[in-house]
């Protein structure tokens, strides 16, 4: 039997106590008339256009103060790469004999140093080994601990080795960590990563283990489990779309606190060598002129890439983790 369909509004209304006042010789085909079968009319409820992560993306350009260190933040990462490319750019160790601390001029937009190291290209080039530093610090930090982090909470049969160890390690400060590694090893970029790696991953690890033993028995993961869904796959699925904006903040910071951790340990004597510039070696280097006017520039310079570096990637990455939280995402 076909489906009807109101023909109006007030049919529709006296249809409603059509037993109580339509008489006996009532016809349906006075007040209705067939309805036209739809197959997709089912599926059309259930549709939706939503998306994670271009709900994401709208939520994270709505905020014009993240988009504009966003776009400061790209421009110089970018132009640290090009920099060395650029016609007539000269090499960051080359030494101009007679041109000895001058001030920024047109000549050298941003100085020289004590020896005559144009302090352009030593700051861009310090700029560059610094990200390097950070990045790979960082990226170590996010894979181990997530890696760890996710095992831990997950596999109950790994809680308890795994605590110990983290109990064992944790009561180790890391920038104790570091100096020893740094003092040991040959100084150098790949001993300052390897030394900043050891540890940093820890804190990520335990963030983690916590956030999955919150969700970890939730129902829709005692059903996964119920119906055979391998544990990898869980986790995947169920477990770590949760942490994308937890990881994405702590990604964010731990990029800057390397690039920290690179300055103070440089400060201390214990980093990379003089010749390969780094923003803690501009910065050891400027500080003796700290109370001297005409020459403090060397020091306010790198510590001002240095601000502008840790001041964006911290609003970038707390607007993202803002935006990746599905509870501010609006269709």
């Amino acid at each position: 039997m076909p489906s009807l369909r109101y023909k109006d509004r007030k049919t529709e209304a006296l249809s409603q106590s059509v037993g109580k006042t339509l008489s006996r010789d009532y016809k349906p085909e006075e007040y209705f008339e067939p309805a036209p079968y739809d197959p997709s009319a089912g599926e059309r409820g259930s549709y939706t256009n939503y998306s994670y992560w271009g709900s994401t993306l709208r939520a994270f350009f709505h905020n014009p103060v993240a988009v504009f260190f966003l776009v400061l933040l790209v421009g110089m990462v970018v132009f640290t790469i090009i920099e060395p490319l650029l016609p007539y750019a000269p090499e960051a160790n080359t030494i101009y004999k007679g041109d000895t601390n001058l001030a920024p001029c047109a000549q050298y937009w941003f100085g020289t140093n004590s020896i005559g190291q144009d302090l352009w290209s030593q700051i861009w080039s310090g700029t560059r080994t610094s990200l390097f530093i950070g990045f790979s610090v960082a990226l170590v930090e996010v894979v181990m601990g997530v890696i760890v982090g996710v095992l831990w909470g997950y596999v109950r049969k790994l809680d308890f080795l795994l605590t110990e160890l983290y109990n064992v390690f944790d009561n180790v400060p890391q920038t104790l960590v570091v100096i020893i590694i740094s003092y040991i090893l040959r100084p150098g970029v790949s001993t300052m990563i390897f030394a900043m790696c050891l540890t940093s991953w820890l804190a990520t690890a335990r963030f983690v283990r916590n956030q999955v033993v919150i969700i970890r028995d939730r129902d829709y993961n005692l059903a996964s489990r119920c119906l055979g869904t391998p544990a990898w796959r869980i986790m995947l699925k169920n477990l770590l779309p949760y942490l994308v904006s937890i990881l994405t903040l702590r990604m964010a910071l731990a990029i800057p606190a390397a690039i920290g951790n690179e300055v103070f340990i440089t400060y201390i004597g214990l980093g990379v060598p003089l010749e390969v510039p780094t923003l803690g070696n501009l910065i050891n280097s400027g500080q003796t002129f700290i109370n001297e006017p005409t020459l403090n520039y060397q020091l306010f310079l790198p510590v001002l890439i240095l601000s502008i570096v840790t001041i964006s990637f911290y609003v970038v990455g707390n607007a993202f983790a803002d935006a990746a939280d599905p509870k501010n995402h609006v269709n």
